[in-house]
């Protein structure tokens, strides 16, 4: 059997801001229910950062949980990719202001901003790092503060999203090149910019100069998603040379219970195979992946030599999904 590079994760850690925000806490200043949020979207409660809370203070938090479990320092780190749409800065990079907090040795460090799809992208970037033998040691970070980003009188909107972090330490591993090797083993990103409109930031920049508030059509954004996430995962299952049957958990991006549910039955996939956060955190973008990945370790679902499969479709639009042995 041909000996090939694998990029396997070997630690996992989460991080979410103290601060809880109920249905109820937010029906005392916006026009709408908890009935009304949980029915329409599985939501209960999110997390919110403080005041002072920049994202890569919960990237750090996350960071240093995934080192730790990884059994890995800072020292260590040889490649930081920071998935994020809420940048401290509008330069340098949240990956750098990491590197830097974590006192990581000079490497490489940048970000990938793919919205709620950026941990997907992300990992698929790392692989192409660890998996040529280019990084020993790389975090992958999904890290958000969308509530900065929501217009609190758009109850359509404001309701769905959480702040919180998670990451995942990657580093190289012989394997005999088949799906029961431990690692990223196939993956399927796909972009639309013509949907652009379905949810986008009225800000930039280069434009108004503004951070700008989030715009959804909620209702396009869930006609797209089933179809397209369904789609990218059948492919991302026939890269890796799996059927999706055999996979042991389905931990995809927490966005709205129906979606979930809709991907779920669309691939025959049982729900009680599903990592469902989104009750407890909202739809907190690009780390909404490692956070339920993270919980699902923690909790003692997902053991090592599992086969997952991980998806997410945001802003862009765009998509994609992952299939990784842990």
């Amino acid at each position: 059997m041909t000996s090939v590079l694998r990029s396997v994760v070997t630690g996992v850690g989460g991080y979410l801001p103290e601060r809880v925000v109920t249905n109820d806490d937010l029906a005392k200043f916006v026009d709408t229910s908890d009935e009304w949020i949980v029915e329409r979207t599985g939501i209960r409660q999110r997390h919110q950062v403080a005041d002072d809370q920049p994202v890569s203070d919960l990237a750090v938090a996350a960071a240093r949980r995934a080192l730790a479990a990884a059994g890995r320092t800072p020292d260590d780190v040889d490649l930081i990719i920071v998935a994020t749409t809420t940048a401290d800065l509008t330069f340098p990079s949240v990956a750098t202001i990491v590197q830097r907090k974590l006192g990581c040795p000079v490497g490489i460090a940048f970000d990938v901003q793919a919205v709620c799809s950026g941990f997907v992208y992300a990992l698929s970037v790392a692989d192409g790092f660890t998996a040529r033998g280019r990084s020993k040691c790389a975090l992958v970070i999904g890290a958000e503060t969308m509530t900065r980003l929501m217009d609190w009188t758009d109850r359509g909107t404001c309701v769905l999203f959480g702040d919180g972090a998670g990451a995942v330490v990657v580093e190289p591993m012989a394997g005999e090149g088949t799906t029961a090797d431990r690692g990223l083993l196939g993956f399927a990103l796909r972009a639309d910019g013509t949907k652009q409109d379905l949810l986008y930031v009225d800000g930039g920049p280069s434009t108004n100069g503004q951070v700008g508030k989030l715009r959804m059509q909620g209702n396009q954004v869930f006609r797209h998603a089933v179809v397209n996430i369904s789609e990218a995962v059948t492919a991302a299952a026939a890269d890796a040379g799996i059927e999706i049957a055999s996979v042991d958990w389905f931990v995809p991006h927490q966005a709205n219970l129906r979606i979930l549910q809709g991907v779920a039955r669309r691939l025959g996939i049982d729900e009680h195979k599903v990592i469902t956060t989104l009750d407890q955190h909202a739809n907190t973008s690009a780390a909404s992946i490692p956070l339920a990945l993270d919980q699902g370790v923690r909790d003692g679902r997902i053991k090592p030599g599992q086969m997952l499969l991980l998806e997410a479709m945001g802003g862009g639009l765009t998509w994609g999904a992952c299939v990784l042995r842990l």
